[in-house]
């Protein structure tokens, strides 16, 4: 009995201990699943939950910096901040983004307000990241969006900051614009790392100094109530503000310049030319760069683009054209440092200048006769640098062209700028695969066949002959202050060559330069002023090569499109120049009766803005003498 009793103790701790053990591996591994899910919720999806536990009562705000302001030479603000509104939405409080979307276009619907293009943003937007659905809403529907905040879960209104261009379209080439940061370049490489909805500079100004104008953004911790409005802030880190950029640009003369060319296509640049300093730079047409603030319209955006005039080029830095007569200085200062010519070498022009079986013509059919350099240039004969050109050759002009910082870009503070194009043998094999032509030397030496430049270009040739042959820099920044006003850093000149070209043979040339404006028989005679202060050279470029027939020619030259390009280049006052201008007008025609009498209301303009900045005391004090009545 005893027996039987033990038999019955043992299978019943047998069979108890196997129960055991599968409890037990029940117990661990019920216990390995809840830390596995404890360090999967804790750990890998810790950061994503806490910030969604804390999204039930508390939002981060992104405090949006302001950019610096942008001023001209004498501190007149040229680019301001204003605030605005704009649609915000925040994902992770709104179940269906869809729903809410259709319902603010039936509310824009309800009041006949502009209902934008709101895309479905279904599987393409993360439940912590707000998105940016409409910029710059207005009044109207900043009412409508917070009166009926409880119908649309997840919508707020962010105050932000943009920009307010108060020049418009005659700084717009210069300033640039901003726009919201795109996938593209938040990819690349920056010294802070910028987020989706960030704004930067697009173009100009504002995208060559964007790290300097863009300021640092801040951040504010929110307490919200159910319906996600604002009840309290819990903690803030301030923004700050971008620094400020003064320009070398005065405005008025900017206004002076714009006025002048008007309605017409073209560029003008006006510089110091003891300094490289950029005083006036209009292209037109141009553009409003505050359609950019809310993000353009794709109706305008359109309209823009295709507008054949192209006004979101900028023509003084990036349109290349002919320099026609503007470049014979440069070729007869070649000419005369190579020794081939002196000043009272005379050349017969008798209308047309043969070689071989082409005929290349003078301007004027009838001639000039017997000429000698001053009054080559001063008539703009087109003979005596056929000539001149012969002797030279193709390469040694391009060398002095070089010299003139023609054939590269000059390194203006802004992009797309382009450098334009001074040919050479070499040139021409390896780009078109055709050896050179000596007829095409007589064509570039006054100023046509492959030359191209750039009105910034032309303005700085004659810089450079009016100081003498220094070759500067352009510069449109004068200095970067901080938000404060306090300067960081100033830009001067940056001499970068002096010509290989005498000081003697540059009066020469100026002399004649003098005469084409107020000699007789001066083909800028349209320019001439009472203090006869202004020396220039007049230029028809034609845009395309004409037939030897007369009457072919007369029909090419009748239409619109190959109507010649104006130009006139100057500096002034003569006898101590203080500013240089190019002018160049598409298609207007004659230099001398188109572009001259533009740089002549700009020179008068300036030169009233000098008197209005610096007036002459009475003549009384500026020789200590006591005034009397008489």
């Amino acid at each position: 009995m005893q027996m039987s009793h033990d038999r019955l103790d043992e299978y019943e701790s047998g069979q108890f201990k196997r129960k055991f053990r599968l409890l037990l591996i029940l117990v661990i591994v019920t216990a390995m699943l809840i830390m596995m899910r404890l360090w999967y919720l804790q750990v890998t999806k810790g950061d994503e939950l806490r910030q969604r536990s804390e999204n039930n009562s508390v939002r981060l705000r992104k405090i949006k910096s302001m950019r610096g302001l942008i001023m001209d030479t004498r501190r007149q603000v040229l680019v301001d901040n204003q605030p605005s509104f704009d649609l915000v939405f925040v994902p992770n409080r709104s179940r269906d983004i869809n729903n809410t979307i259709e319902k603010v276009k039936a509310l824009y619907e309800e009041r006949s307000l502009a209902v934008p293009s709101l895309a479905s943003f279904t599987g393409k937007i993360k439940p912590l990241v707000s998105v940016i659905l409409e910029r710059n809403i207005g009044m109207e529907k900043l009412a409508v969006v917070e009166t009926h905040a409880l119908e649309l879960p997840g919508l707020v209104a962010e105050v932000t900051p943009i920009r307010q261009y108060l020049t418009g379209e005659m700084t717009a080439q210069i300033i640039g614009f901003t726009g919201e940061i795109s996938r593209e370049e938040l990819d690349q490489e920056r010294e802070e790392p910028l987020t989706p909805g960030d704004i930067i500079g697009k173009f100009g100004i504002e995208k060559y100094l964007d790290g300097h104008l863009r300021g640092k953004n801040g951040a504010e911790q929110i307490e919200v109530n159910a319906s996600g409005k604002a009840v309290r802030s819990l903690g803030k880190i301030k923004s700050l503000t971008g620094g400020n950029v003064v320009l070398t640009i005065d405005s008025a003369l900017q206004e002076a310049a714009w006025n002048a060319i008007g309605n017409r296509r073209g560029a003008l640049v006006a510089m110091d030319p003891r300094n490289g300093a950029v005083l006036a730079l209009v292209s037109s047409p141009s553009f409003d760069p505050n359609l950019f603030n809310s993000g353009i319209s794709f109706r305008d955006w359109e309209r823009l683009a295709n507008d054949r005039r192209h006004p979101m080029e900028n023509r003084s830095i990036s349109g290349q054209y002919p320099p026609a007569s503007t470049y014979k200085p440069i070729v007869a200062a070649a000419a005369l440092e190579e020794g081939l010519i002196t000043p009272e070498t005379t050349f017969y022009c008798n209308g047309a200048f043969q070689m071989g079986d082409r005929t290349f013509r003078c301007w004027l059919e009838r001639g000039h006769g017997h000429v000698n350099l001053h009054r080559a240039i001063v008539e703009s004969c087109d003979v005596y640098f056929y000539n001149l050109g012969q002797k030279l050759g193709v390469d040694k002009i391009a060398a002095y062209a070089r010299a003139f910082g023609l054939g590269s870009p000059l390194g203006i503070d802004l992009t797309r700028e382009k450098g334009g194009l001074i040919p050479t043998k070499q040139w021409k094999l390896d780009r078109l695969g055709e050896s050179w032509q000596v007829g095409e030397t007589i064509s570039l030496s006054i100023g046509q066949g492959f030359n191209l430049v750039t009105p910034l270009q032309l303005a700085n040739v004659y810089a450079t002959l009016a100081n003498g042959g220094a070759l500067y820099r352009p510069r449109l920044v004068k200095q970067l202050e901080s938000s404060d006003g306090l300067v960081v850093k100033v830009f001067g000149p940056e001499k970068m060559k002096t010509l290989p070209v005498s000081a003697r043979n540059i009066q020469i040339i100026n002399q004649a330069l003098w005469g084409v404006v107020n000699e007789k028989g001066g083909t800028g005679h349209i320019l001439k002023r009472k203090a006869a202060d202004v020396a220039g050279k007049t230029g028809t470029a034609q845009v395309i090569g004409l037939p030897q027939d007369d009457r072919a020619r007369k029909v090419k030259r009748a239409s619109t499109d190959f109507m010649d390009h104006a130009l006139f280049a100057c500096f002034a006052p003569y006898g101590n120049p203080e500013i240089a201008v190019a002018v160049i007008l598409e298609h207007a025609g004659h230099g001398g009766s188109a572009a001259a009498p533009v740089a002549r209301k700009f020179i008068d303009a300036y030169f009233d803005r000098m008197k209005a900045i610096h007036p002459k005391p009475p003549e009384s004090e500026a020789t200590g003498e006591e005034k009397t009545t008489p």
